[in-house]
């Protein structure tokens, strides 16, 4: 127990007292620290502001390129619109041009019937078969590919 009792003996810890040649040198660490917040703040919000304006600029940008883009968008489609018209003129008057030249061809042929028939049947009998025979496919020809053109374009 003597151990116990030389370990009592030891004196308590003295009191801290504030002594004022420790105070003096933490007042200027402290308005260091205080200054170095200060510039930090300070920086922060030049950052904040900084990046606002870089947010301002570039939301800006973004509605100017939406509006080009829109802008040719609606273009195109007009453009997309005009050429759907003018194709569509174009088939229905190649269409009419088609029609045009098959009627053209079948009167062509009539006319060839009747032009042969005159020419051979009545001035030359023994001719007349053969050329009606012709005259006949000539016409059914004619006919065919009028009713062809007409079902490849349906």
């Amino acid at each position: 127990m003597e151990n116990s009792d030389s370990t009592a003996s030891v004196p308590p810890p003295a009191p801290l007292s504030v002594k004022k040649e420790n105070v003096m040198p933490i007042n200027p660490k402290i308005a260091e620290l205080t200054e170095s917040r200060q510039e930090l703040l300070t920086r922060i919000q030049k950052l904040k502001e900084d990046l606002q304006g870089w947010r301002t600029k570039l939301d800006t940008q973004v509605k100017v390129y939406r509006d080009e883009l829109s802008e040719l968008k609606n273009s195109l489609n007009t453009e997309v619109e005009q050429l759907r018209s003018d194709f569509q003129e174009l088939k229905t008057t190649l269409q009419q041009q088609q029609e045009d030249v098959t009627a053209s061809l079948r009167n062509l042929g009539v006319s060839f019937l009747m032009l042969s028939h005159y020419y051979f049947v009545e001035q030359n009998p023994k001719f007349s078969s053969y050329v009606f025979k012709f005259s006949i496919l000539v016409f059914l020809n004619s006919l065919a590919a009028g009713c062809f053109s007409r079902s490849q374009r349906d």
